[in-house]
């Protein structure tokens, strides 16, 4: 369900470790105290997602003994405070959570074979960590993730700043396909074919597991609209219709000044906040939709409701930047980082399953991930230097390249002229050239990885190694 109503789900929780890397002392500092550890578990259920029958053995995740019904749940932290979260195991494969875009302890980065171990069934592992950065992420496995993300396993984190302007109403948005055939049954999740170019693209369009769902939200108001792309394909053009919208913050960083929304691009793995000023009048609609591809699609509408509070868009400000170091570029160093297609290598087999196929490489290297021997990184980066990743699409096809436990912010672009906050990651365009500044303040191995899935699955991934 959408969250309307302001901090009223789950509380950040437990104590950090205090070797993290970044924020790790601050609960000790401030003498916070150290809550229980949210459970987090992975589980079966069913549910009603196509409009011809009941799909069974969807993935999601519970926050009780209690059998989930529904998708995973928005987790609410608060920035600079201690979280911990027990995942318990109750699928019949392994699994682990990777906490996208936040900048924490590289053993909580929930990548097995390189942070941590798998979760097997019937197990479990704690995670603990302070998230130094407000803002808007989320939650997902990093073992068989084509099917496990595929069936669901794919939640929005939500990173609370007190000094936040305070808004009317919030909604969360979950966008995500679904391979789903007669009866609502899942089908196979790829097509290699397609796995070798864009990707294969679900049948069912859902957001917060619902099509085309409408929510209320108050007339005339401010409404903050949160929306991560957990697909593991479908790249977004986002558009709204019926209202003025302005955007304010882009991969969980603000931008430097609310920008009105005209068509934003959005690919998997990345996330965007809107601000919506409500209609007036009772009744009327605002409709989110998707203007990608041949077939556009709603993604949700709003409706006003009640008396209306007569806000002014212009009223919108910036919100309070993140703790995000920028590079020297005069000491930087830079790394070329070619992304291109290969049909050179075998897979490699991995407990976390391989999909059978090798189509794409990083530097002409192609790894899945999650594999016992995981080679070379593809570059050692000293603790504390900076650096400039110099970004070559070869193919024709975009790329959302996301990199674990490290920001980074677009210098240049052949292919845009609005650049956009610090991120984690780019949606590579095709035969894009870029530069990437980043400093490596995060001790580690961070996986480097395109988030269409399928292409990570087939070797569009590789890793650097902070020391």
């Amino acid at each position: 369900m959408p969250i309307i109503s302001r901090r009223t789900l789950l509380k950040g929780s437990a104590a950090a470790a205090a070797s993290f890397a970044i924020g790790g002392g601050l609960a000790a500092r401030m003498s916070i105290a150290a809550p229980a550890p949210l459970l987090l578990k992975a589980q079966f259920t069913e549910a009603k997602l196509a409009t011809d029958g009941i799909t069974p053995k969807i993935m999601t995740y519970g926050t009780s003994e209690t059998a989930a019904t529904g998708m995973p749940p928005v987790i609410r932290m608060k920035k600079g405070e201690p979280f911990a979260a027990r995942l318990v195991n109750a699928l019949d494969e392994p699994t682990t959570v990777h906490w996208h875009g936040l900048r924490i302890v590289n053993a909580m980065d929930g990548v097995p074979e390189m942070t941590q171990p798998y979760v097997y069934p019937g197990d479990s592992f704690d995670y603990a960590f302070t998230p130094p950065d407000a803002g808007t992420f989320w939650y997902h496995p990093h073992c068989n993730t084509l099917t496990q993300m595929g069936h669901g396993l794919t939640g929005v984190i939500v990173v609370e700043n007190p000094d936040d302007p305070v808004f009317d109403a919030e909604i969360v948005l979950n966008l995500r396909d679904w391979r789903l055939g007669t009866g609502g049954a899942f089908i196979a999740p790829f097509k290699p074919r397609d796995a070798a170019r864009g990707g294969t693209y679900g049948t069912v369009r859902t957001s917060n597991w619902q099509q085309q769902p409408r929510y209320d939200a108050p007339a005339g108001g401010l409404v903050r609209v949160r929306i991560a792309a957990t697909d593991v394909t479908r790249i977004y053009s986002l558009a709204a219709e019926g209202a003025p919208a302005v955007v304010i913050a882009l991969d969980g960083n603000p931008v430097d000044a609310p920008t009105p929304l005209d068509l934003l691009d959005v690919g998997p793995g990345q996330r965007v906040e809107l601000v919506v000023r409500m209609p007036d009048a009772e009744g009327a609609e605002v409709k989110l939709g998707n203007l990608r591809g041949s077939n556009p699609f709603t993604v949700a509408t709003l409706r006003a409701t009640g008396t209306s509070l007569k806000r002014d868009i212009r009223d919108v400000t910036p919100l309070p930047t993140n703790p995000i170091a920028e590079a020297d570029l005069s000491t930087a160093i830079r790394i070329p980082l070619e992304f291109t297609a290969t049909a050179e290598h075998a897979p490699v087999p991995s407990i976390c399953g391989t999909i059978g196929y090798t189509f794409w490489a990083i530097n002409r290297v192609p790894w899945q991930g999650d594999t016992p021997d995981p080679g070379a990184p593809v570059s050692e980066l000293k603790l504390g230097k900076n650096y400039v990743l110099q970004v070559r699409n070869r193919t024709p096809h975009a790329h959302p390249i996301h990199l674990h436990g490290l920001s980074f912010r677009i210098l240049s672009s052949n292919k845009r002229t609005v650049l956009p906050p610090p991120t984690d990651t780019i949606l590579l365009l095709p035969d894009e050239q870029a530069e990437l500044g980043l400093v490596a303040d995060n001790l580690g191995d961070w996986l480097l990885h395109c988030h269409i899935i399928e292409h990570q699955k087939t070797g569009m991934s590789g890793y650097f190694r902070v020391v």
